[in-house]
């Protein structure tokens, strides 16, 4: 693959305040939500201007969790997007790696407002764990793309301590899971490449982003020292290309949302966190090519 950088934009509300720890990125309606895995607002981008949407309620009467206020562990850790089949909810999950983070989040637009509904969805996440046969602390669920009637729902993995990204098909309807899978996609300076993000493409094939990041454990950051897009297709990891660093950094891309496609390329939206919340999130927009 090639992959071309074409624009880079800093991710702000219209007051200068920034986009936080973006961890994913869809469609809905005539613009998309950037979902901030330490907030309970998401940032619904219309014509280039940003409008914070609640997400989830308050979580003990707060919006905002960070480590500095000894509150990240409280954060529901959204990290996975995708607009369901039929194009009328946009789902939203939790990443599962404590109880604090096993809740979904649907949001729909009702007379072009956005309208959300959640629910507690532990019984899904212990089903995922029990699939991929991770421990549930370490079960880490951040992408979700549609195949065909099924959400296919990843796991990062912590390559490092024996534990390969995966994932499985969910049925958005009932939480039932089904069809694990394994994946192996390489390093980076002896870093496990590990998935964060995933994307479905008219040919079958699907893209995923992924990061080689040196931590501990699912919930604590780690030095980011590479990351890529590879390509898989029937399950087989086909292609990989290294993703470009951005402004002298390696972008730790955490979304990924399909804007067009032809025979011959795909041109993507990309969501970075930057693991700072005084630091907007990056929007990168990329060309690929085979």
């Amino acid at each position: 693959m090639d992959i071309q950088l074409e624009a880079v934009e800093e991710l702000r509300f219209p007051d200068g305040s920034p986009v936080r720890a973006a961890s994913a990125v869809a469609p809905l309606g005539d613009g998309f939500v950037v979902v901030q895995d330490d907030a309970t607002h998401g940032a619904w981008y219309r014509g280039g201007t940003a409008r914070a949407v609640r997400l989830l309620p308050p979580v003990a009467g707060l919006d905002q969790f960070e480590e500095a206020s000894g509150t990240k562990h409280l954060k529901p850790d959204l990290e996975a997007a995708c607009l369901l089949p039929g194009g009328d909810a946009l789902l939203m999950l939790g990443s599962g790696s404590s109880p604090a983070r096993m809740r979904w989040s649907w949001l729909r637009l009702v007379d072009g407002e956005p309208v959300v509904e959640v629910a507690e969805m532990a019984q899904a996440y212990g089903a995922a764990a029990s699939a991929l046969g991770v421990p549930p602390d370490v079960l880490n669920m951040e992408g979700a793309c549609v195949v065909g009637d099924a959400v296919r729902w990843f796991h990062r993995g912590m390559p490092s301590a024996g534990f390969p990204s995966g994932s499985v098909d969910l049925d958005p309807a009932t939480g039932a899971v089904s069809g694990p899978r394994t994946y192996d996609l390489g390093e980076v300076d002896g870093v496990g490449l590990a998935m964060t993000d995933a994307v479905a493409l008219s040919d079958g094939a699907i893209l995923v982003s992924a990061a080689a990041e040196d931590s501990p454990n699912p919930r604590d950051d780690g030095p980011v020292v590479g990351s890529a897009l590879v390509r898989i297709e029937s399950d087989v990891v086909v292609d990989a290309a290294p993703l470009p660093t951005v402004r002298g950094s390696v972008a730790k891309v955490e979304g990924l949302m399909l804007l067009d496609t032809s025979e011959a390329a795909v041109r993507l939206l990309a969501v970075v966190d930057v693991d700072d919340p005084a630091v907007p999130s990056l929007a990168l927009t990329l060309g690929v090519s085979a």
